[in-house]
């Protein structure tokens, strides 16, 4: 072996010097050691790990006063012990500051990240050359005897935590409709319980976790999924909804003794004090309400951002064309209204016990005159709205049937407009994309797709994009033989825009996993996007690599593209600035390493490592991610040549080990996983030359 290739000092200087790795050791185990407050939950799991991070402390402290040199595979073990107890780190500052409530409802999934990590700990001991380390009889018998426990751990979960969610879980599906006949509601009692046996003690417990679980929300949107996102929620209302209750004599003032006499009945039981003593009303939680109408909610339901609005309001909302959640703003990636069914049923215990009807009903007192007349004005503009929305609908209606008409019967004249005004019509709004489909639109549309008119052509194309943005559309589009036609524009189309839009109507249409299947078996379909990518603007590159994206989700389809040639040109991409789809190409290559085809093709390039540890200091967060999962890829399958070449380039263990410390979970974990598969690979050279 040529030693140039793999220097002897990468051992020591590509990861930390020998002083440098035992002090950091012993700061990283000091730090976890010296942890306050631990959670109520995961608490055995966190102490013994604790415990086990203390002996290694004593050793660590052992080995740096001897002062004398160590040997490789110590040098090697101590490398692996500094990445268990990082992420142990890691794992008990999120039990820590995370949400109680959800680290309740993944009691098993935390448990088990201990017990891996407390194997690899055990694995990592295996190589520690005890018995060649200047450590005393005591500190020895200790790490021997941790070592033999590390080895024979078994899975710890904590028997009570699964019965507080149990219970919890129990009590949350009240709102069954058999509970919801025998009007069994949540019990407030049992909750509160519950929630102090997990550490929500106070206010101030409540309102730290709610942010807690505000902030997982978000951090689940993006990988989660709809339904993780949508139970996130639901515990957010429970805590907010159990803080209103359970500390109500903490929210607000003491009452007055007139205000005590009106209290003695049941329907006057909570009030806004904000207001005089003359104007009692309703004080309805904040959670309850309408961020639209600021009403009680009839129908709570979730739509894409995460935010619960009543079902009519943001129906509405939605109808008049919105795209976008009306309280933050955030562009709404679906329009599917999932019913809130824990609000509901804590605004139906709330109802029931304050004796308040779902239909608000209107204030009584002449303080309140002003609020009647405001709310009156309120239903009124509301009635107004329903009313301007249905003749919107029956607009869009006879619009879509007469231009659809026209497409039938027109001219190539009187097609190029008709095609161009439902192009604009499904352009916004899923009640219009769902009106013109039902008008008959799709099958005319697909027919103009084979049209020698540019113009007609890209018209039909680019309205069949839009309205295979609604999901019921797609199928449709598909059973009227759409895809071929589409392909035809896509490979040779009238112009380049008609193109493009051919390539985002492709992965509109592979959302669909039935659609992934059917468009990859059409064999002109993957290498027209893959011309695209070669040939579009920078607008079209990126129409094609995220419809190739989508459709190698499917494995049969990885082999398909590989073979049409992408990965070269996706390579390419990477290095053109102008373009600006990198993290578009570096998400395809990393699927493409599913199958052998890929792993073979992308390992041909010489180019690709040097470019993916620039990216791993530069790239954004999910380029970065991407950029690991290649490397680690290539190292685990490509084997030493690969490894080789990382380690030779002076930027690459920086790089990983910003990555380690800085990155997301995901990629702290990769990074963490190369950075050991380098040291072993440093190892058995450094064994090899000697």
């Amino acid at each position: 072996m040529d030693i140039a290739l793999v220097p002897p000092l990468m051992v020591s200087t590509g990861f930390l010097p020998t002083g440098s790795l035992l002090q950091s050791l012993i700061h990283i185990c000091n730090e976890v050691c010296s942890t306050e407050k631990l959670p109520v939950l995961q608490a055995r799991n966190i102490s013994t790990m604790i415990r086990r991070i203390k002996l290694l402390t004593s050793l660590f402290e052992e080995i740096q006063e001897s002062n004398g040199p160590l040997p490789p595979s110590s040098i090697l073990c101590l490398t692996e012990l500094f990445s268990v107890i990082r992420r142990a780190k890691f794992l008990i500052q999120d039990c820590k500051d995370g949400s109680f409530l959800w680290g309740l409802m993944q009691t098993e999934l935390v448990s088990n990240q201990f017990y891996v990590l407390v194997k690899e700990l055990g694995r990592a001991l295996d190589i520690l050359p005890l018995s060649l380390l200047k450590v005393t009889a005591d500190i020895r018998e200790q790490i021997e005897l941790l070592h033999r426990q590390a080895k024979r751990v078994e899975l710890c979960i904590d028997l009570k935590e699964l019965e507080r969610r149990e219970e919890l879980l129990v009590l949350m599906g009240s709102n069954s409709e058999k509970n919801k006949k025998n009007k069994g509601f949540i019990d407030l009692v049992k909750v509160k319980d519950i929630l102090c046996s997990i550490g929500l003690r106070n206010t101030m417990d409540y309102e730290e976790e709610t942010l807690k679980l505000e902030a997982e929300a978000h951090k689940q949107a993006g990988s989660g999924g709809l339904i993780v996102v949508s139970n996130i929620h639901n515990l957010t209302s429970l805590v907010s909804y159990c803080k209103s209750i359970i500390f109500i004599d903490d929210e607000f003032e003491k009452p007055s003794k007139e205000d005590l006499k009106v209290q003695s009945t049941p329907s006057n039981r909570y009030y806004d004090h904000s207001s005089s003593s003359q104007s009692l009303i309703p004080n309805v939680p904040d959670e309850f309400r309408c961020p639209i109408s600021l009403d009680l909610m009839k129908d709570p339901v979730i739509v894409a951002s995460g935010h619960t609005y009543d079902r009519n309001s943001i129906a509405q909302w939605i109808n008049s064309g919105h795209q976008t959640c009306p309280k933050s703003g955030q562009k709404l990636i679906h329009m599917a209204l999932i019913p809130n069914y824990a609000l509901k049923s804590l605004m139906q215990q709330w109802c029931e016990e304050n004796n308040v009807p779902q239909v608000q009903s209107s204030p009584s007192s002449s303080s309140d005159l002003e609020r009647s007349n405001s709310k009156r004005d309120l239903y009124e503009h509301a009635v107004d709205h329903i009313s301007v929305v249905k003749a919107a609908v029956d607009a869009v209606k006879l619009t879509a049937e007469f231009l659809v008409g026209k497409l039938a019967t027109g001219s190539p004249d009187i097609q190029k407009q008709a095609a161009y005004e439902l192009r604009l019509l499904a352009k916004t709004g899923m009640d219009n994309r769902r009106i013109i489909a039902e008008a008959g639109a799709i099958p005319f549309l697909v027919t103009l797709l084979r049209s020698h008119e540019p113009r007609i052509q890209e018209n039909a194309v680019t309205a069949l994009l839009n309205l295979s943005i609604y999901n019921n559309n797609k199928i449709l589009i598909m059973a009227a033989g759409a895809i071929d036609s589409i392909v035809n524009v896509l490979e040779s189309g009238n112009t380049m825009e008609a193109r493009e839009n051919a390539a985002a109507a492709i992965f509109s249409l592979s959302m669909i996993d039935d659609c992934k299947v059917t468009i990859g078996k059409r064999p002109r379909a993957i290498p027209a996007l893959v011309g695209l990518l070669k040939e579009g603007t920078p607008a079209g590159k990126k129409d094609a690599a995220i419809a190739l994206f989508n459709l190698a989700v499917y494995n049969a389809n990885k082999v398909s593209v590989v073979f049409a040639g992408a990965v070269p040109l996706l390579i390419e991409l990477l290095m053109d600035d102008k373009a600006g789809i990198t993290d578009e190409a570096l998400a395809v290559l990393a699927l493409l390493l599913g199958c052998s085809e890929g792993l073979e093709e992308i390992g041909k390039s010489r180019i690709l490592v040097p470019i993916l540890i620039d990216l791993l200091r530069f790239g954004s967060p999910k380029g970065k991610e991407n950029s690991i999962t290649l490397l680690l890829g290539l190292c685990k399958d490509g084997g030493e040549e690969v490894a080789r070449r990382l380690l030779m380039n002076p930027r690459s263990i920086p790089s990983l080990q910003g990555l380690g410390a800085d990155g997301s979970l995901k990629a702290r974990r990769k990074a963490d996983a190369l950075l050991r598969l380098l040291n072993r690979c440093c190892f058995q050279s450094q064994n090899q030359i000697g």
